[in-house]
This record gives C-alpha cells, sequence and structure tokens, in this order.
C-alpha cells in the first residue's frame, strides 16, 4: 500500500506478538529522530501508561494514548490530530500483537487503531532463531485482512550478516520494504531510571542498521485526516468560573492520561502538582483531589511515615473534598496496604484493606455500570474502564456492577467502585475523554464544593 503524501506524516510500529521488541525498537526510532533535530510526537495503542512514560522522557513530548475500546473513533482521530500538532512525524507504538484486540477479535487493537488514522503500518518481528519462516509470517499478517496497511518490516535481535542476506530474500516474498534490523541488546535495558541514556544507545545502532530517513518517507506518504469538530465544545466546557484542582504525581502516583488532564482543564481546573510521598498537605485552596494509579506499594514505608500528609487526605476527603481515586490511588484512600515487609498504614478514608496478590486478580477491558448516583455517573449509565493491577482489597466497593465486554472471556460480573456524590475510588481506570461528561460531573462537584465552604 502507498500513500500520497500530504504533510501530516505519521507510522505505526507494530509486532507479532507481546515480548517482540516493539518498544525497543519505538525508543530507538524517537530518539533518533529527535537527534536528528525533528518534533516527534509518540503515541501508544491501547490503556498502557509506562510505554509512554519512557516516550514522553525519549522525546520530551508529553505521549498519548490511542485506545479505540475507551474512546470513540471520532475522539480518538481528534486527539491523535491536536497532540500531533506542530510535529514533524508522529510514531505510533502498537499493543500486543498486530491483530491482538478483545477477546477473539481485532476490535480496539493496533489494527484498528491503524484503520482509524489511516496510518502506515511497519511490522517488527523477533527474528532470533528464524529465517525465511520471516516471510511466511509477514505474508501472513499482510493478508490476514485486505488492508492490513502494512508497508514494511523491521528485524529485531538480529545480526548484520542474517541480516544482510534476508533482506533481499523476504522483500522478493513478500513484496514490502525490509527497512533495517536491530541486535540483541542486552545491556540497553529500558527502565524508569535511564530511559534517556539506553535510548541514546539504541539510537546509535538504529542509526546504523535502520533506514531512518526510508522510515521517515513512508511516514510522509500517510493520507490526510480530515478535521474533526472537537467533541469537547459547547456550554459543558465553557466553565463560568474556575477550580483548583489537586493532582498527586510522584514516585508512587504517575499513572495519568494527559489528554484527561487536559480535558478537566478544558472545564475549569487549574492543575495543581502535589507529592503525597515529600510535601506535609494537600495544597490549599483546593475543590477536588485526584489521585492517580501508580505503585504505591514500593514506596509504602515512606508514604505510611508521612503522617500529616495521611490525616490531611482522611479529613478532606472524608469532609466531602471530591475525589478521584484509581488504583494506587484507591489504595492510598484504604485503611493500610500489607506488602512482604509488612503492613503500613494509610489514610483510612476507607475501612478497607489492600494487599500484594502478586498475580492479576482481575485484568483487562471492563464494562462498569452505576447502580446509583455517584462523582462520575447517574443511576443506570455506563462507562468503559480497564483493569491492570497486582493488588486486591478487603472492600472493592458496590457503587457499579462490573463486567467483561461482549466478545471477552470469560463473561462474568462483579461489584466494584467505592462512589459516591464526592468519591469514586477502585481498581478499575477510567478515560475521561471517552466519556467528557465524567469530567463536567466531577468539575461541578468541585465547584459545589467550594461554593458550600466545606
Amino acid at each position: 500500500m502507498m500513500y500520497e503524501q500530504t504533510g501530516q506524516p505519521r507510522v505505526m510500529l507494530a509486532g507479532t506478538g507481546s515480548g517482540c521488541g516493539k518498544t525497543t525498537v519505538t525508543c530507538a526510532v524517537l530518539r533518533a529522530l529527535v537527534q536528528r533535530g525533528l518534533k516527534v510526537q509518540a503515541f501508544k495503542c491501547g490503556p498502557d501508561y509506562v510505554d509512554p512514560m519512557f516516550h514522553s522522557r525519549v522525546t520530551g513530548r508529553a505521549s498519548c494514548n490511542l485506545d479505540s475500546f475507551l474512546l470513540p473513533g471520532n475522539v480518538l482521530r481528534g486527539l491523535f490530530l491536536k497532540n500531533s500538532r506542530g510535529a514533524d512525524c508522529s510514531v505510533i507504538e502498537g499493543v500486543m500483537g498486530f491483530y491482538d484486540g478483545v477477546g477473539a477479535t481485532v476490535t480496539a487493537g493496533s489494527y484498528e487503531v491503524a484503520a482509524m488514522t489511516r496510518t502506515p503500518v511497519i511490522l517488527i518481528l523477533n527474528a532470533r532463531g528464524a529465517s525465511m519462516s520471516l516471510a511466511a509470517t509477514i505474508k501472513g499478517f499482510i493478508s490476514f485482512r485486505e488492508n492490513s496497511g502494512i508497508v514494511g518490516a523491521i528485524l529485531n535481535e538480529a545480526g548484520e550478516k542474517l541480516y544482510s542476506y534476508l533482506k533481499p530474500a523476504l522483500e522478493e516474498e513478500t513484496g514490502i520494504e525490509v527497512l533495517g534490523y536491530m541486535p540483541r541488546m542486552e545491556d540497553c535495558p529500558l527502565d524508569n531510571r535511564n530511559p534517556v541514556a539506553v535510548a541514546g544507545h539504541l539510537a546509535a545502532q538504529a542509526e546504523r542498521s535502520l533506514d531512518l530517513s526510508r522510515i521517515l518517507e513512508l511516514a510522509s506518504h500517510a493520507p490526510r485526516l480530515p478535521e474533526e469538530p472537537s467533541p469537547f465544545d459547547g456550554p459543558d466546557f465553557e466553565p463560568a468560573e474556575t477550580f483548583r484542582l489537586a493532582v498527586a504525581k510522584d514516585e508512587a502516583f504517575c499513572f495519568y492520561y494527559n489528554d484527561a488532564l487536559d480535558l478537566l482543564k478544558e472545564t475549569g481546573a487549574e492543575l495543581v502538582f502535589f507529592s503525597p510521598l515529600y510535601d506535609r498537605v494537600l495544597p490549599g485552596g483546593i475543590q477536588g483531589l485526584y489521585l492517580g494509579g501508580g505503585c504505591p506499594e514500593l514506596h509504602a514505608p515512606r508514604l505510611s511515615s508521612n503522617i500529616s500528609m495521611l490525616g490531611d487526605i482522611r479529613n478532606r476527603v472524608g469532609g466531602g473534598l471530591p475525589t478521584i481515586a484509581e488504583c494506587g490511588g484507591f489504595m492510598a484512600l484504604c485503611a493500610s496496604i500489607q506488602t512482604e515487609d509488612g503492613i503500613f498504614r494509610m489514610s483510612g478514608v476507607l475501612e478497607s484493606e489492600s494487599y500484594i496478590t502478586h498475580r492479576l486478580p482481575r485484568f483487562g477491558y471492563v464494562e462498569m455500570t452505576a447502580r446509583r448516583p455517584s462523582l462520575l455517573a447517574d443511576a443506570g449509565h455506563t462507562i468503559r474502564a480497564h483493569e491492570f493491577h497486582y493488588s486486591d482489597s478487603t472492600d472493592n466497593g458496590d457503587g457499579f456492577f462490573i463486567s467483561k465486554p461482549s466478545g471477552n472471556m470469560p463473561n462474568e460480573g462483579w461489584e466494584g467502585v467505592h462512589a459516591s456524590r464526592t468519591l469514586h475510588a477502585g481498581f478499575p481506570y477510567v478515560h475521561l475523554c471517552g466519556d467528557p461528561m465524567m469530567a463536567v460531573k466531577f468539575a461541578r462537584a468541585c465547584l459545589e464544593y467550594k461554593d458550600t465552604g466545606v
């Protein structure tokens, strides 16, 4: 598939499956393009928070999620266009395998995002222990859907010698370009401590063994996407007043969708960032609180020792401060967190106790139907969310009936989320942009809190 040049350069780096090297190759390409002096905008398919954090540090621009389960198509495209403005090239990292979606479908996977955004796709394959079988894999991915969008391939964990004789054979067999290789680089693990330094080494290798100029050329041929009306326009997003919203952000609480934070600003929020680990109390003059996800269990001793902060959270949230607390934020509202090192006291807003399970007790996309009116949803309203956590709680709440979406297995339901007029606290993550009225309801509650003088 070949596109005419149209002025919205973009490319997706997708994989044959998890573990094929998508994030490593993506960070190598991102950093190499940045070092060439380009402004590069990164995106991640799906709900993952960790890979976008790597992208952001490597590029110096906030990476954003494109999740076609959590976001309607027009919203997804609109957010893509908004975040791509001013960039020389956008690079979308896929999730899992290119065709892996919800359950036994291609829905909500990389393929669907590529189709929605009409983005050329470069397939990443792990070449370790393989040769011409790679041609069969590539041909299978190209033909599995009539309009796959796959225009090239990259071999990961391949040596120069293997690549030199495989490239012409693979191109002859598949009809697409093989755009380079990345060797196995065991001394370059990506983690939260050193992504920029590691990406620098990966970028140096990418300059040697990837055809970056050709990748940019293919990206430049992506068809132009028409501008769509913003779903966030209208009177609900033209606040008569502003309010101060405290947002937890440090090593323990760092999982947020940047677009959701931008949406909150559209509703009138002045974001005031603070650290539950290091600050003594909540910021002054706030009318709302957002405790995002993260890994508080890894910082439980320090968090538990910050008695003044935990006490302030307990008093303010217990006094009606409108609060969203997701996953790690929910754990901070519990009475305690139990880890292998002991039991650590938390704020005690809720009587439930959280504990580490070393497994994923609930994982994947879910649909949540409100059982009563609450901070983010009216009774009977259904919102989409996802769960990914190795912890559980003695009381996960009963504000919503939660079930797996159609097509996902197993199809079962359960109760979850502590929900009231001023509180939304539980393990599931929501994307406010997927249902913007959640942000509006939250903003209205914050303004009411200010008006009552609580």
